[in-house]
């Protein structure tokens, strides 16, 4: 029996690095808020799909609001964001049953093209957890910041950027061994899923990623993801 899909959105953040008056989650990209678009990809590509989107409880009234004004006629389940990521995607687990695959994709990943989340649906047939990933092209430097918040080497090797690649999103699970996994206390070394399924003893596999699937953080991202879109 096939497995259900589920996806859970993480748009619990408040972007404070984005320097903006909202969330940068409800932010218009090209017409759409930048949420709207990143579901709209995964339901684009598996009618099928189960939503759970998890935001700020306190957000939750403009969520509404961006839902009316920009028609997203999707079931969705809302959770309310935890302190950090961990506890909010532990908290989206909670709306998925076991036996199904879950996706956790970045509320502000808006332009993960549909040709990879196929692809990786299909690969899941095949793997217990599966993590997008892209190789680093910059040269890496081993570096540490002094009390005084200057940068000097470690006086360790730089990294070999040939075996240093960079996770995105989304990440995919049985969603029984995830849900086992997010019952480990929480550990700041926790900084995606994958980090903790692997502590949980996860094996995990890779695919490669997508160099426009960018992450939308910071001011210079929204016109970099417009002209992603654009080139469409």
């Amino acid at each position: 029996m096939e497995r259900k899909k589920y996806v859970i959105f993480t748009a619990a953040g408040s972007g404070t690095r984005m320097k903006a008056s909202e969330p940068k989650q409800f932010l218009l990209l090209e017409g759409l808020p930048v949420l709207h678009r990143s579901i709209f990809a995964f339901v684009d590509a598996c009618p099928d799909v189960n939503v759970v989107t998890v935001l700020p409880k306190e957000h939750l009234a403009r969520w509404e609001e961006l839902c009316l004004k920009y028609p997203l006629n999707v079931p969705q389940r809302i959770v309310h964001g935890g302190i950090t990521r961990f506890h909010s995607v532990k908290n989206a687990l909670a709306k998925v049953p076991d036996g199904a695959i879950v996706a956790v994709h970045d509320g502000v990943r808006p332009l993960v093209s549909a040709e990879l989340i196929c692809r990786m649906f299909e690969q899941m047939k095949h793997s217990r957890a599966l993590i997008p990933v892209l190789p680093l092209t910059d040269t890496l430097k081993s570096l540490e910041r002094s009390a005084s918040g200057e940068l000097k080497p470690t006086g360790e090797p730089d990294p070999d950027r040939s075996r240093i690649f960079g996770a995105q999103t989304p990440q995919m699970f049985l969603s029984e061994e995830l849900k086992a996994a997010y019952s480990l206390p929480f550990d700041t070394s926790f900084t995606d899923d994958a980090s903790v399924a692997s502590r949980y003893g996860i094996p995990l596999s890779y695919i490669e990623g997508e160099r426009n699937n960018i992450k939308i953080t910071t001011p210079e991202d929204m016109p970099l993801a417009s002209y992603f879109l654009n080139l469409r």
